[in-house]
Parts: C-alpha cells; structure tokens; sequence
C-alpha cells in the first residue's frame, strides 16, 4: 500500500485548507493580468462537453477566487467538494459535479467487512444531505486488496454496497466508484480494472450504482481506452482527465490524444461531467489557471 502521504491527490487535499488561509490575506494575489482573464472570458464552449474541474488540483487558489476564475471560463462545475464548500459553488453558480465526505479514505474501503459499519453510516447521512443540496453523485471506494482475492472483494463490495443503494435510489443520488490505478499511483487498489467494476455493478444490481472512468489510471492499468469506454459505457457516469506520465497537462507533452477521446465519448451520447484532474505545472495561480483552460480548451470538442 502507498504511504498516505505520498500521494500528491490525498496530500493536496491535506492542504487545501492551509493554503487558502495562507493565501486569503491577499485580496485579489490571483486575479492576474486583465489580458490573460480577458482571454479566458473570450473562449465559448461548444456545448458538447459538460466541463467541470477536480478542486484538489488548486489547492494552493483560495476556493471564492477559484470559483470566480473557472465561472469565467464557462466550467460549470466542480469535482470532489463536500458539505462545507457546496455554500461557496451555489454562490457562484456552480455545481458539484461529483461530491465527497462519505468516504474513510482510498484505502479503506468498501471490500473489507470491517470498515462496512462505518461506510453505511456515512453514506447513509450523506446521501440526503446531497440530494437535499440539488446534487446527483456520491463518489466511493473499493479500498486495497490487503490479499483479498477478486471474488471475495466483489463479495464484500457487493454486500456493503446493497445496504445503501436502496437509499440511493430513494433520493435518486448515484454512488459511483472510482477506476483507479495500482501500478504507479494506488498500490494494492482493487478496482484498479474497468471490467473488475462492471462485475461489480452486475453484481449490485442497480441504476444507482455507476463507475467513474479515470482516463488517466486507466490508460496506466489496462490502455485500450477509447475501446474500452465503448465497451462498458452503460456503466460510466463520469469521467476525469489527466495526462500520462505523470497526471501533467493534457497537451502534447504526455501520450494520449484526448480529442479522440473527448469525440467517442460525445458520440455515444454522453451527457454527464468531464473533469479535468492533472496537476499543473506552474506554481503561480494564473500558470495553472491557463493550464486549465488549456486543458478544457482541448477537451472542447
């Protein structure tokens, strides 16, 4: 397993907080050059992609100062904020794209019967709580392998999973689970392929119950990505981005073309969120804020 630390997701995560406190002393630090929003304010979505960026990528951009930056972009929501923030993206016209806040962390997850007690109780009280908030998906885990085999993770998955979807489909929120890699990111992840989480879904037996396909992990673990999201699109409900190696920029300095990608995915018809998930190069906010709209830009299609 990967030391929790390591990670850059988890740990910018970690440090969301401090970095806005560290920064929220300085009225305006990100506006950036009037030329550089001006260009950003200029660029019209095609209206084929619904746009939406993982929060945890910024961390160091106080959330009010990113939630007007990416406004502007046209992005019309954000990835992974739980209860606390949703106040802030109502106030500026977001959407929560994808919430979180139920889960124990990435590794401990829903294939282990220990941790089932303290799931179902979180995901209980957190799905009204979404649905309340006008949102649709509760993001969720499947947790390490620590040795299980497959079918006893699917077991496990299932029989925990079941407890709450019954809730789900009451209040008509989606729990989807996460593709994630075990290869260089998530050591020992367990749903690390997308044919491991369509049995799953199979298994659950409901609408309530989707994956999220993570083009990044997903070209590191199995390739084959346009292919493979054609194979199993019923069971994608969303998707994020990331360029390989490294989850940098999307452009031409990594191994996938997400044109391609973006175009299949538009033409089975999708109609729910990308989110843009690669860390930006720069340091500076207005760096990684024209990565993004690089970023979203390329996605456009």
């Amino acid at each position: 397993m990967a030391d929790a630390s390591s990670h850059p997701r988890r740990r910018a995560i970690k440090n969301i907080v401090l970095g806005s406190l560290a920064m929220g002393t300085a009225p305006g630090a990100f506006a950036g050059s009037a030329a550089q929003a001006k260009e950003r304010e200029a660029y019209v979505m095609k209206g084929n992609i619904n746009h939406s960026v993982c929060r945890w990528c910024y961390g160091s951009i106080p959330l009010e100062e990113f939630c007007i930056a990416v406004k502007k972009m046209g992005i019309a929501a954000i990835d992974l904020v739980g209860p606390k923030d949703w106040p802030v993206l109502q106030k500026h016209g977001l959407y929560s794209s994808m919430c979180n806040g139920a889960e124990i962390n990435l590794e401990d997850g829903w294939n282990h019967t220990e941790f089932h007690p303290r799931l179902i109780k979180n995901y209980s009280e957190m799905i009204p709580l979404v649905a309340k908030a006008g949102y649709k998906q509760l993001i969720c885990f499947s947790g390490s392998r620590r040795n299980l085999d497959d079918e006893t993770g699917w077991k496990n998955c299932a029989g925990g999973l079941k407890q709450v979807a019954g809730i789900a489909e009451k209040y008509n929120v989606t729990l989807v689970m996460e593709l994630l890699n075990s290869k260089i990111d998530h050591k020992d992840y367990h749903c690390d392929k997308t044919a491991w989480g369509v049995e799953l879904a199979k298994r659950i037996g409901s609408e309530n119950f989707k994956l999220l396909y993570d083009i990044y992990h997903m070209q590191i673990d199995e390739g084959d990505v346009i292919r493979t999201i054609r194979q199993y699109y019923p069971y994608l409900s969303h998707f994020h981005t990331g360029g390989v190696p490294g989850r940098r920029e999307i452009n031409e300095t990594q191994e996938l073309h997400y044109p391609a990608i973006m175009k299949a995915i538009v033409e089975l018809g999708f109609k729910g969120y990308v989110a843009q998930e690669f860390i930006p190069t720069p340091k500076d906010a207005e760096g990684q804020l024209a990565s993004l709209q690089e970023g979203v830009s390329i996605c456009d299609v």
